[in-house]
């Protein structure tokens, strides 16, 4: 392994990947939420910078792995607090389904409102395929890395919901042919 970055790299890596993190994570959850996982992300960095090994990925790679499980992590703690709500009979004030939020977000963001909802209709792993690809701007080796699949599984991943989507459209527009 290569040695671990020192503080000031660690400010190199911020100023130079922060942005862009957030950018991707505001885009799928929110401006706040982002802020803390962005957070949270340089953090664990830093916490586990001896186990980076700079041969199997560049640091944006990695930080984008650390940053895409943090999003995981909160988005399953907040569907399993929302469902024992509804189990319950409890509405947290100004509480929305998790889907909607997404979809909004994603709506106000990047994607036209068709396409929000087969957006989120996609498997979790696909939708991060795509969006690691269109909002991160990660190649299908870097996404491999990220979520932990070999780059050609990645490229089918994203062929294939691409391809989903774009017959999705198609549906919504009310047009079933291939032009």
């Amino acid at each position: 392994m290569g040695d671990p970055p020192a503080g000031n790299e660690l400010a190199e890596l911020y100023a130079t990947h922060a942005r862009g993190l957030h950018h991707y994570l505001a885009a799928r959850v929110g401006s706040e939420i982002a802020d803390d996982l962005v957070a949270d992300a340089f953090l664990a960095f830093w916490e586990h910078r001896d186990r980076y090994d700079p041969s199997r990925a560049g640091t944006k790679t990695w930080l984008y792995g650390i940053a895409t499980n943090l999003l995981r992590n909160h988005v399953r703690t907040e569907e399993r607090r929302l469902r024992a709500w509804r189990r319950h009979g409890m509405r947290p004030a100004g509480a929305d389904d998790v889907s909607g939020r997404v979809a909004e977000a994603v709506d106000a963001t990047v994607l036209a409102e068709e396409l929000s909802g087969a957006l989120a209709a996609l498997k979790p792993a696909d939708r991060d395929v795509l969006l690691l690809t269109a909002w991160a701007d990660l190649t299908p080796t870097e996404i491999a890395t990220v979520l932990g699949m070999s780059a050609s599984t990645v490229r089918v991943r994203l062929h294939r919901t691409r391809t989903r989507l774009g017959i999705h459209l198609r549906t919504r527009e009310g047009r079933t042919d291939d032009a």
